[in-house]
């Protein structure tokens, strides 16, 4: 498991991208209409999230399960350690996810890659 992004949910992708682009000196890797934008953040790409794509109130660091990792283990080896489960795992769009919180309120999201 590794730390790959930090969604931050957003109200509108178009009015969030000056404070992100021209202000932070982001640029936009990816994007997908209002609903999801990447931008490259050095190690850790930044992913604006609008709409249905907003599944946090809050910015939440997500950990990608690595392929040949169970997303259901992970999960439940994370919930031992005293996080609670916010959202269970249910399909996204191109991945797996789940979001969890913990002891201290924070935020994170498991993810993993759909399977062929």
């Amino acid at each position: 498991m590794k730390a790959s992004m930090m969604l931050y949910p957003v109200d509108a992708i178009e009015t969030a991208l000056p404070f992100f682009v021209d202000g932070l000196g982001l640029t936009v890797k990816m994007r997908d209409g209002e609903r999801y934008c990447a931008l490259e953040g050095g190690p850790l790409t930044i992913a604006l999230v609008a709409g249905d794509e907003r599944i946090v109130e809050r910015p939440a660091l997500t950990f990608r399960i690595a392929e040949d990792d169970d997303l259901y283990a992970a999960m439940e080896r994370v919930v031992a350690t005293g996080a609670s489960v916010r959202a269970p795992v249910q399909q996204g769009p191109h991945e797996l996810r789940a979001v969890l919180e913990d002891r201290n309120g924070a935020l994170l999201v498991l993810t993993q890659k759909n399977r062929p």
